[in-house]
C-alpha cells in the first residue's frame, strides 16, 4: 500500500519579483494594447464624435488640461495615431458608447474633428466596465481614489468579489481591498487623495487613527506641505496614544530641507509606500518600507518598469 505525504503551497517570500529587477535570461515582450488592432470580428471605421456617448463606468475624472492640449496639437497636425474603442448603443444603432480613449475623444474635439476612427466591439456592459478598468489601471498618473472607485463599480454593479475583481485586473487580492479602504475615509481626505495632495501611503497611514475626526486636520497640513510624511506618522501615533489614555510618543523630527521633503513626497507619490530620506550634504540613503509581500511585490514591479 503506497502512502502519500500532503503538501502544503509554498510560503510567499521576498524572492518573488526580483528577477525582474537582476537580469537572469531573456525577457518576454509585453503583447500590445488591446485597442491597437480590432480582432476578428471588429469592425474598424470612422463615426461621428457627436454620436458618441459617455462611458459610464469611467473613474477617471481629472485630465491634465497641457497634456490634453499637447495631444490635440498631435491630432490636428498628424491624426490620431491609435482609434478609440466603442461598443453599439442599444437605444439607437446609430450611437456609440465609449469604452476606451476618453483623452482621444476630448483631443480630438479640441483639434477641432468632427469624426474619429474607431474599433466597434460587441461586448456585454460588464466587460465593457472591466476594459475601462484595467485601461484605468495601465496610467501611471491614476490618483488611488480613481483606482479605489474602479474596484468599487466592478463590486456594486456587478457583485464581483475582491478576489474576483483581482482576477481580472491582474492585481492581489491584497491591493484591491488596500484600495477600497481608501474610501472609508472622511470625504474631505479623500478630496486631498482625489486631486493628488495626498498619496496612497498618506492616505493608508490616516486609516490607522483611531478617531476619524482627527484625519481631516492632519491630511491639510500634509497636503499644504506643513507636516512630513514622517510627522505624519508621528502624529497619527501621538493622536492614537491620547485616544487610548497612554503616554504620547516622543516629538517628531525635524522637518526636512524643502528640496528633499519635496524628492521623498514625489516618491512615495510613485510608490504608494512610506520613503524616508535622511539626506546630510548631498550625501545619504532612501528607505523605502513595506508592510506585506503584496507591498514589496507591487515595489519591485514599479522599480522595474520601463
Amino acid at each position: 500500500m503506497t502512502t502519500t505525504t500532503p503538501t502544503t503551497p509554498p510560503k510567499r517570500a521576498l524572492g518573488r519579483g526580483l528577477d525582474s529587477l537582476l537580469p537572469s535570461g531573456p525577457r518576454s515582450v509585453a503583447p500590445p494594447p488591446a485597442e491597437a488592432a480590432a480582432p476578428r470580428g471588429d469592425e474598424i471605421r470612422e463615426i461621428p464624435l457627436d454620436a458618441i456617448e459617455s462611458n459610464p463606468h469611467q473613474t477617471r475624472l481629472l485630465f491634465a488640461p497641457e497634456a490634453l492640449q499637447q495631444l490635440a496639437d498631435s491630432i490636428r497636425e498628424t491624426g490620431l495615431a491609435q482609434p478609440i474603442v466603442v461598443r453599439p448603443a442599444t437605444s439607437d444603432p446609430q450611437r456609440f458608447v465609449l469604452i476606451l480613449g476618453e483623452r482621444r475623444c476630448r483631443a480630438s474635439k479640441l483639434a477641432g474633428k468632427t469624426t474619429i476612427p474607431a474599433i466597434i466591439r460587441q461586448v456585454s456592459e460588464q466587460q465593457a466596465a472591466e476594459m475601462t478598468v484595467v485601461e484605468n489601471l495601465q496610467r501611471q498618473d491614476l490618483t488611488c481614489i480613481e483606482q479605489a472607485a474602479a474596484f468599487f463599480r466592478l463590486s456594486r454593479d456587478f457583485g464581483l468579489t475582491q478576489e474576483q475583481i483581482a482576477q481580472r485586473v491582474g492585481v492581489s487580492r491584497e491591493s484591491v481591498a488596500n484600495y477600497l479602504r481608501l474610501l472609508r475615509l472622511p470625504e474631505g481626505v479623500i478630496h486631498y487623495l482625489q486631486i493628488g495632495k495626498l498619496t496612497f501611503a498618506e492616505g493608508r497611514a490616516l486609516l490607522s487613527l483611531h478617531e476619524p475626526k482627527d484625519a481631516e486636520s492632519l491630511a491639510e497640513k500634509c497636503a499644504n506641505g506643513s507636516i512630513s510624511f514622517a510627522q505624519l506618522v508621528a502624529a497619527i501615533k501621538a493622536a492614537n496614544a491620547k485616544a487610548m489614555g497612554e503616554t504620547a510618543p516622543a516629538a517628531a523630527a525635524p522637518a526636512l530641507d524643502p528640496n528633499v521633503r519635496a524628492a521623498q513626497t514625489e516618491i512615495e507619490r510613485v510608490l504608494g509606500l512610506r520613503v524616508q530620506i535622511k539626506d546630510r550634504h548631498g550625501r545619504g540613503r532612501i528607505v523605502i518600507e513595506y508592510d506585506s509581500i503584496d507591498d514589496f511585490d507591487r515595489l519591485t514591479q514599479a522599480l522595474s518598469r520601463k
